[in-house]
């Protein structure tokens, strides 16, 4: 992948609201990542490492947002128009102020044949001063075509994505990996002839593991060995009699050394004694090793070894480094005869689904199945193509599919940002199948959640990065291959960065009044031809603004905990805990993910690579890990109503198939209580008291918490809530407010609270007006007693100015 260069500053202030959408995670620091705000620059093409230099914030440098062609961007039918009631402490007024153009996402779809490009422009950032719109635009819901799978995929496509000269299907091995990389073999199940020290150990020779930011500390990134000479091993313990097949090997992961092992020879024993060498007819096999630190080499046995222990012996490594690896070690368990117990498989699931990776083609055939499976609760349909033209299939399950319903929360889980994190796609896939089969046969919490929840899953957010992972297999893709899109866009950093918007206003803006806390507007030159955004983020901006989501999370892979936001810092630092108004419930909601997920929960796991978030109890805030600009959970917490958190799945990016049936019982019932968290805290409909017509856009305020929401087109609303009692007060232009108490309880079912707002005079006035219509007697009187009221208080005023005067010039005649 060539080196791509991203430089994320700061952007001047926009206080100004844009009419509705959503937004992560959190991005996957690896070891070799040093994730802060900052110069990135890609130290090394295989591996997608970078070097940091913090930079301070500041509201005069420019903004990019990753390395791709030029998109067009153009409206989509919903556009909203942020009203006067979108400010803090500040009530809808009549007033003369100037409003801001909104802007929309529409996903372009991809064209000819792409080019790579490592090329970063700049983009000046244009400064605007914050203002309060006096314009709403009423928006109506907007729908994304049904997909028909049973069409071909497009031939242009076919031939970009699935070059015939390659091979479209990764490698078969003949035995499943020992689970080096997953974990699944203990640290007491390595030892080593020698190591440097502690963070070098033999329990860090495992395929993928990340080290810290520095050499040096306790969590580095390979074993490396004491000595250099060829009398160097690393001994891995199978604990049951195993046929041997293949040692994968993979040099040091580290920012700042460099170093592998270029040839090894392989020995097997019984009992630690007697060791027997891999032998190519009368001749010890020399295997070729690593030629760099981050690609993983494959050394086929020439005969597969039957034995317990298997050791790795360093032969030749690179000139001006040392002795160090990472391995995973391919093996099938035997049953053992000495053993009285009759040999069992390790137990996975009872669910009968589909358990395998699954490529573009076949996540199709998968789709498709569940749909025909369930026609009437299932929908399939796209909300854009990747830069390579391979469409982003949703699905879409509902007792009614295709209608957003009054009152029904929509909810969104999305995998595959990193094309390479590949366990959230599949646990989707298998989401999908087994909502489908529980549903037919009458369980009855699926069954209540398809009936009150409309759920939209997308396996495959970058799907062109998943077809460069998945062609080289789950255990020589490496750490990096497909993380990024076919551009080399990390779309974890490439949503707009309304952090940096907020905060910038509250330095600067005197009146506090006018300041905004939800709705923020996208920036003009994010929107722009020259802007660096990926085709699929577009798209995803594009689905948040249609649909009003209520909660959401982003599936990732690389480590177990669960992120909230925020994850940008304010001033830059490498990580400091950032908290949003909505803080406890974030928590929560981490929480009920990482408290139901077997791994995670487990007091006794070892930590997957440099950090240990057992300590706390596996969530953490985004920002207090490392700062993200430009998240997905900032993003849509800041733009639209919509909650999101970040779940890291799994140590291993991309398991082996047969690890899939384990992980899917670990997730399942978190994907499922998660899920259930949307019908947490209020829900209601805002109505004109006079015509029962849902107000569209009102302001949903809840006292002591900085953040509002808006209702949906049609009136209704969802506000997430810890149990507890809130005064809550709704605004809209054109109607008085509105206030009420609504106590959350501790079921899973929301409190209904409905508000019923009254048209000011003015409000009346004008539609009157518009119509044609005769004022009736009661508004007449209204307005009749108003301006009797304006005219008593401005009578009082030019009083008091007389009175004032005269006191002034009899002083000055004294």
């Amino acid at each position: 992948m060539a080196p791509t260069v991203i430089l994320l500053s700061l952007l001047t202030f926009i206080v100004v609201l844009v009419g509705g959408v959503t937004t992560s995670p959190p991005p996957k620091q690896s070891a070799t990542t040093a994730s802060y705000h900052l110069n990135y620059t890609q130290a090394s093409s295989a591996t997608g490492s970078v070097r940091a230099r913090v930079k301070p914030r500041t509201t005069s440098t420019t903004s990019t947002y990753g390395n791709i062609s030029p998109a067009k961007v153009s409206s989509l039918p919903k556009t909203v128009k942020p009203t006067e009631a979108t400010t803090r402490a500040l009530q809808p007024t009549e007033g003369n102020t100037k409003p801001l153009k909104a802007t929309t996402f529409k996903p372009t779809p991809a064209t000819g044949a792409p080019k790579q490009t490592s090329t970063t422009k700049l983009l000046k950032p244009t400064a605007v001063k914050p203002t309060l719109p006096a314009t709403k635009t009423t928006t109506t819901p907007v729908r994304f075509n049904t997909e028909d799978l049973n069409e071909n995929i497009d031939k242009n496509v076919e031939r970009r994505v699935w070059n015939t000269k390659e091979s479209e299907e990764p490698p078969v091995f003949e035995c499943p990996p020992l689970g080096l990389e997953s974990l699944k073999v203990k640290d007491s199940q390595i030892q080593a002839s020698s190591y440097k020290r502690m963070g070098l150990g033999p329990h860090r020779g495992r395929l993928n593991i990340q080290s810290g930011v520095e050499d040096g500390d306790i969590y580095d990134g390979a074993w490396c060995a004491e000595y250099k000479d060829q009398n160097q091993w690393l001994q891995i313990d199978a604990k049951k009699l195993t046929r041997f097949t293949a040692v994968i090997l993979q040099g040091r992961g580290s920012i700042w050394s460099l170093d592998y092992v270029e040839t090894f020879k392989v020995q097997v024993s019984n009992d630690t004694i007697k060791w027997k060498p891999c032998m190519n007819a009368t001749e010890e096999v020399v295997f070729e090793g690593n030629k760099d630190s981050e690609t993983p080499v494959l050394a086929i046995l020439p005969e597969p070894a039957v034995a317990q222990y298997i050791r790795i012996n360093p032969q030749t490594w690179f000139k001006n480094g040392t002795i160090c690896l990472r391995a995973e070690i391919m093996g099938c368990e035997l049953p053992d005869p000495n053993n009285i117990y009759p040999w069992q498989a390790e137990e996975g699931t009872k669910d009968k689904l589909d358990f395998r990776h699954h490529n573009y083609k076949e996540m199709r055939k998968l789709m498709k199945s569940v749909n025909e499976m369930c026609p009437d609760i299932t929908r399939i349909y796209s909300i854009g193509k990747s830069y390579m033209g391979l469409k982003l299939y949703v699905m879409e399950i509902s007792d009614n599919p295709g209608k957003h319903e009054l009152g029904e929360p929509e909810f969104r889980y999305v995998a595959g940002m990193h094309g390479n994190e590949v366990l959230g796609r599949e646990l989707l896939l298998n989401l999908m199948e087994y909502i489908c089969q529980e549903y037919k046969r009458g369980n009855q919490r699926i069954v209540h959640l398809v009936e009150e929840t409309r759920i939209h899953l997308l396996p495959s957010m970058n799907p062109d990065g998943y077809e460069m992972a998945y062609k080289k297999g789950s255990e020589l893709a490496g750490w990096s291959l497909g993380r990024f899109s076919y551009e080399g866009i990390d779309m974890n950093h490439n949503f707009a960065d309304l952090n940096t918007i907020m905060w910038d206003a509250i330095e600067l803006e005197t009146d506090k009044s006018k300041l905004i806390n939800h709705y923020f507007p996208i920036p003009e030159h994010y929107t722009s031809e020259e802007a660096m955004v990926a085709s699929e983020t577009r798209a995803v901006i594009s689905w948040m603004q249609t649909i009003p989501f209520v909660l959401s999370a982003n599936l990732h892979g690389g480590e177990l905990v669960v992120t909230y936001p925020f994850d940008m810092t304010k001033d830059w630092a490498p990580k400091e805990h950032t908290p949003t108004p909505d803080e406890s419930f974030f928590r929560w909601l981490a929480t009920v993910y990482a408290s139901t997920n077997h791994v995670m929960s487990d007091p006794d796991r070892r930590p997957c690579h440099n950090e240990d978030f057992l300590r706390y109890n596996n969530i953490i805030n985004g920002a207090n890990w490392h700062t993200v600009p430009g998240s997905m959970n900032d993003f849509s917490y800041l733009h639209t109503n919509c909650f999101e958190v970040t779940v890291e799945l799994s140590c291993d990016k991309f398991p082996h198939a047969s690890e899939l049936p384990i992980e899917w019982e670990s997730n399942k019932e978190s994907l499922l209580v998660y899920m259930e968290q949307v019908h947490r805290g209020i829900k209601g409909v805002v109505k004109d008291r006079d015509t029962e017509a849902g107000i569209a856009d009102a302001i949903i305020k809840v006292d002591d918490i900085d953040h509002h929401i808006r209702s949906a087109f049609d009136g209704d609303f969802w506000r997430l809530l810890n149990p507890g009692d809130y005064d809550v007060t709704v605004t809209a232009e054109g109607y008085f407010p509105a206030t009420q108490s609504c106590r959350v309880e501790y079921e899973h079912y929301p409190t209904i609270c409905d508000f019923h707002l009254t048209k000011t005079p003015k409000q009346r006035l004008r539609e009157i007006l518009a119509k044609g219509g005769k004022i009736p007697k009661d508004l007449q009187l209204r307005l009749r007693q108003l301006r009797i009221r304006k005219l008593r208080a401005s009578t009082k005023l030019i009083n008091r100015r007389r009175a004032s005067q005269q006191r002034r010039a009899r002083g000055a005649h004294n």
